[in-house]
């Protein structure tokens, strides 16, 4: 365990990347969107950003720089493959506590103050991030976690196989998103697939995404096992 927490610690050296970039960036994005609704006329009741978005893409981010920046003097100081990796996701796991904290408590204030006083909804995701407190934050940390998870593989893909491995990585799975597209107008599912997602409960979307965690997390130390530097 004091080995996973080395490395966990070994990545918060760079505090810019994993503390400062993704709050800096969020909180500065949170500021842009209300200047920009504040000068709005006419504006609805409801708003919604989307600019909350910018710390999952962030995560993603620093998922794969973990996995390609840091990693060959992760290892060549002595970690194993499985050390790294596992250290990795506790650190994951902690950010993403932290972060999914801090959106529930802003999302209660949002919520306590109308909106920011502009009935704008920053903190508050449609569908993803709109239920009791306790489901946005399981969520959001779910979420974030399965972003950091993803851009770990992808960083792991790219350490193994170069560009190339990342585009037919990527390319894979389009395929596979058509493959099940064609699928679904063959077998004419579509109508089932809609009222499956509009009977889907907040719950339920952080139990799918907590099931692509666990897909991404495997896939990923799978790749690390086959790793070079």
């Amino acid at each position: 365990m004091n080995t996973l927490i080395n490395v966990a610690r070994y990545h918060l050296v760079d505090r810019l990347q994993y503390l400062v970039l993704p709050v800096g960036v969020t909180l500065f994005a949170f500021g842009v969107n209300l200047v920009i609704f504040s000068v709005i006329p006419d504006k609805p009741e409801q708003n919604y950003s989307g600019g909350l978005f910018t710390l999952f893409v962030f995560m993603l981010v620093c998922g794969a720089m973990s996995m390609t920046k840091s990693l060959p003097f992760g290892l060549a100081l002595g970690v194993s493959r499985r050390s790294y990796y596992l250290g990795t996701v506790l650190l994951v796991a902690g950010l993403s506590a932290v972060y999914a904290v801090g959106i529930a408590v802003f999302q209660a204030i949002e919520q306590a103050t109308g909106g920011w006083g502009l009935g704008l909804n920053y903190f508050r995701v449609p569908w993803l991030l709109d239920g009791p407190w306790y489901l946005t934050l399981l969520t959001a940390f779910v979420f974030l976690t399965l972003m950091y998870l993803y851009g770990m593989w992808y960083g792991l893909i790219y350490r193994r196989a170069s560009v190339v491995g990342v585009v037919l990585f990527a390319a894979a799975q389009v395929l596979v998103l058509l493959g099940a597209v064609v699928l679904l107008s063959w077998t004419d599912s579509w109508s089932k697939v809609g009222t499956f997602f509009g009977t889907l409960t907040v719950g339920g979307l952080t139990g799918v995404l907590a099931v692509l965690v666990a897909v991404a997390g495997a896939g990923g130390f799978a790749t690390m096992r086959r790793v070079t530097v």
